[in-house]
Formats: C-alpha cells, structure tokens, sequence
C-alpha cells in the first residue's frame, strides 16, 4: 500500500475547529502517505489551536464542546499553494474569523483560480463567499443555517432528501474541483469522493466487501472510533458498531484525552456522540472479517461483561482478524487473545497484557501478528489504519 507520487493537502485552521471534521481527515489521509500541513495565520509549527465538538445534546441547536488541542505541523506564512494537491478547511466558529483575514480569503481564492480541490465542511463555506467564489454558481452543501448565504453569494444550494435518522446523512457535493458537506456524520463518504479526487485507486485482494464490527460502551475514546470507523467506509467496507447493553440507534457517550501542560496524566473531556448501528441480537459472527475494539474507558465496562467477552472470543477460535486500539487491550487481556502474540501497548494495558501472557514490542506503535493487530495510543491511528487495511486485504495506490 502506498503512493507511487506523493500526494499533498493543505488543512487550514484555527481555534474551536471542529475536532472530528480535523482529525478524521488528517488521520485518514496520513495512514495512505498523503502529506498533510496543517497551518493557521498568525502561527507557527509547534503552535497549537484549540479543537471542540459540536453535537445536538437536547438544545434547539447544536451545543460547542472544548476537547483537545492540535499541535501545527507547519507556517502559514510559508504556504506555496502550487505545491499542493487540495486545501481542506474543517468546519468550527474560526471559520467566522478567518473569513475577515485577507491572506486566508487570498489563499482560498487562489487554489481555486489553480483548480485545486477545495474541501469545506459545515460552516467552512464562509470562506467561498468571503473569495466570491459562490458567484461562478457553484452547487453547495453545508449546515443548514448557512443556506442564505450561499444563495446571497450566488451558489446553488443543495441538501440531501430523506434524511429521518443520523444514519441517513451521508451525502456531499462535489462541482468542479469544490467538495462540500453538511458535516461530520458524512466523512466516510466524503472521504471516499476525496481519495477519489486525489487520483487514488482502492482495490481489494478479496472477492467479498470486507467487513469489521466495532464493540463500544459509553465512555470509548472519540478518535479511536470514529477515525477507523469512518476511514473503512471510505475504503468500502461494510462498517458497524455493536453495544451490549444499546439498541440500534442509541448513543454511546465519546471521550478526548487532553494532555495539558503541566500534567502527568491527560484530563479526560466529554466528545462528540456516536450512534449504534446494529442490535445485540442481531451481530452473527459469520457476517464479519473483523472485531476491533477501540479505547477510552469502554473497554473497562466490556470486560466487565459476559457477552462482550464471549463474542471476542467467538472472533479468536473462528480465525477472525482481531484489532484493538489504547486501552482495547484491556479487553483482548480477558479473552486470551494476546497470549504468545507481540503487540502495542500504550502505559495503561502494559500490565494486563503481560500477565495475559503477550509480548509488549516497545519499538513500535502498532503491531500486526498474524490476525491480530494493536496500537498503542490514539496518535498512533494512521500506523492502525494502515495496518489494519493490509491485514484485511485493501491498498490504495495514487
């Protein structure tokens, strides 16, 4: 798996991003050797800008939670846009500001007038109005209230029909060279019309779709949840996440790990929701290639429970491939997974996955063997996703 040319994506942010639309795509574009800079005006590398969740949480619209922190990896002043592929700009409030920012409005402008592709999410789409790029007629989607001023600017407004559920809302727009979309529940089809703009070709070494249930419990770390889940969308798998004690369509509570300075250990912050997909009783192991176990606290109160036990052991003797992430390990400990295998372990699982009888690799952050694969921490995802897709049979070539 990897890139014959590399490809290369300017992010552009700011403070309140939102958490979800900047991750996801960064982690998902890393894992497949896409150079990814993320700049912000005014700031350097090694600068970082604060990241929050939007989610409805019983209000009339949604609420803004403060999460984590994004460290730049790159000056904003040094920005060649020639020599990049794609600008993407997450939805989030600093949208508002960086659309009075005449070097950021220029910016934009610019990768337009070089027929770059231009992703914008959610609010984001300020930044077409404020280059005037809506008056070429572009047809657009975004959060609703944004609809007005699309249509002031002289986009073409589009929202997809149908929508009853969170499940439903799938869709983005692509005209030209410009990808919008509503938000976040949209980023595994979002991600899969970018790799497809981006020149890529996904291909699968098996006959059948490949398939991989995730088991949750409130309090599962955001990221390592919805990176992997919405990343194997993207790459065509058929994806869903299962809860023991959750119908479909319930919420489990998402957790970030803010570590900030001056601290041992990282505070732990409430995050976005994330929905079941499939009921208990309805998951047979036969239909899937895969159980991954994502981290946070979930795995605490899994281990704690029977049936998830049991279901994790049913992938292990059927020779199914088995995946955890951070503190996953937690609960591959219980069901004799990882003993006799090599495996990532961040400081929280080191303990429980010797006494189960594996073997910590210190040297790397994810580690496959045989059909089980580990990482150690949530920055280690794009490693994870890489790995995992290999195991599973998918590449992804530009």
């Amino acid at each position: 798996m990897g890139s014959m040319a590399q490809k290369s994506v300017l992010m552009l942010c700011g403070e309140f991003m939102e958490a979800y639309e900047t991750i996801v795509p960064l982690y998902f574009l890393q894992a497949f050797s896409v150079r990814v800079h993320c700049v912000s005006p005014g700031r350097k590398t090694g600068d970082k800008c604060v990241m929050a969740a939007h989610d409805l949480l019983g209000l009339e619209i949604y609420s803004e939670l403060v999460v984590d922190h994004l460290t730049l990896n790159a000056n904003f002043d040094e920005v060649i846009p020639e020599q990049y592929d794609a600008i993407i700009i997450p939805g989030g409030r600093f949208s508002e500001l960086l659309s009075t920012d005449e070097k950021c409005v220029s910016m934009v402008a610019r990768f337009a007038e070089l027929e770059k592709i231009i992703l914008t999410s959610c609010h984001s789409q300020l930044l077409l109005a404020a280059a005037g790029l809506f008056a070429r007629g572009i047809k657009c989607t975004a959060f609703e209230s944004m609809k007005p001023f699309i249509e002031l600017s002289g986009g073409a407004w589009w929202q997809q029909p149908g929508i009853q559920t969170v499940f439903d809302i799938t869709d983005c727009v692509m005209d030209g060279k410009f990808i919008s979309t509503l938000g976040w529940p949209t980023l595994g089809n979002t991600l899969k019309v970018l790799l497809e703009s981006l020149g890529s070709k996904i291909t699968c070494s098996k006959e059948n779709q490949s398939s991989l249930l995730f088991v949750i419990g409130d309090c599962v770390e955001d990221y390592s949840i919805n990176v992997p889940f919405k990343a194997f969308q993207a790459l065509g798998c058929k994806v869903d996440a299962v809860s023991p004690n959750k119908k479909k369509g319930d919420k489990c509570a998402t957790i970030v790990h803010d570590l900030e300075e001056g601290r041992q250990l990282p505070t732990e912050k409430t995050s976005h929701n994330f929905y079941v997909t499939v009921a208990w009783e309805d998951v047979s192991v036969d239909d899937y290639d895969c159980i991954v176990v994502p981290g946070g606290r979930s795995p605490e109160l899994l281990v704690m429970n029977d049936k998830a036990v049991g279901l994790v052991k049913k992938f292990v003797e059927e020779g199914k491939f088995v995946a955890a992430i951070g503190m996953g390990n937690w609960l591959l400990a219980a069901t004799g997974a990882l003993k006799k295998k090599r495996c990532a372990s961040g400081y929280g699982t080191k303990v429980a996955v010797k006494v189960a009888g594996g073997q910590i690799v210190e040297s790397e952050q994810c580690v496959t063997d045989d059909k089980l694969v580990t990482a150690a921490t949530t920055s280690d995802l794009p490693a994870f996703v890489h790995a995992l897709s290999t195991a599973l049979g998918l590449s992804v070539v530009f």
